[in-house]
């Protein structure tokens, strides 16, 4: 009995990490909820550590590690758990990808809206190779596709910043 109740607790922590505390639960394109609201938390956090004088792109880079190798963790837990290899649901891979996207402009929140724009392009048209890192498996396949998205999207969104500013 005590077996399970740990292993429900790990469940229930992937779950909710996976889910991005219940954001992939909304309805109609969870993906597009779960990079909207990475990008008010992202800015949130920028702004906040901006008033004590650490640079947004440090917190913002040290957080997006950390939602990826969670990230990795929990969906692959959650993938298994549900016997689907790469749940809609699932939105912590859009949240990492979006951070990602946002480093190159962290502090600049003009440039949010083209970051979440881009990546959302990129991680619905899935170029080459985002097409080809979903295909890994486990949560390094869930993860790693939304990564190279927001790299895409990352150096898009620097392009623009350079040419619009």
């Amino acid at each position: 009995m005590v077996r399970e109740t740990a292993s429900s607790a790990v469940s229930d922590r992937a779950r909710m990490v996976a889910l991005w505390f219940g954001v992939g639960r909304l309805p109609w394109a969870p993906g597009t909820w779960g990079s909207l609201v990475a990008c008010l938390i992202a800015a949130g956090l920028v702004w906040v550590f901006g008033l004590t004088g650490l640079p947004g792109s440090w917190v913002l880079s040290a957080a997006t590690l950390a939602c990826f190798f969670g990230g990795v963790w929990a969906s692959g837990r959650y993938a298994a758990d549900t016997n689907k290899e790469d749940p809609g649901e699932v939105v912590v891979d859009e949240v990492a990808g979006q951070w990602l996207a946002l480093l190159p402009v962290a502090s600049n929140f003009v440039l949010y809206p083209v970051a979440f724009l881009a990546f959302r392009f990129f991680d619905i048209a899935k170029p080459w190779p985002v097409r080809n890192a979903e295909r890994l498996n486990g949560g390094v396949g869930v993860m790693t596709d939304d990564i190279v998205a927001g790299i895409y999207a990352g150096i898009v969104t620097w392009l623009v910043g350079l040419w619009l500013l």
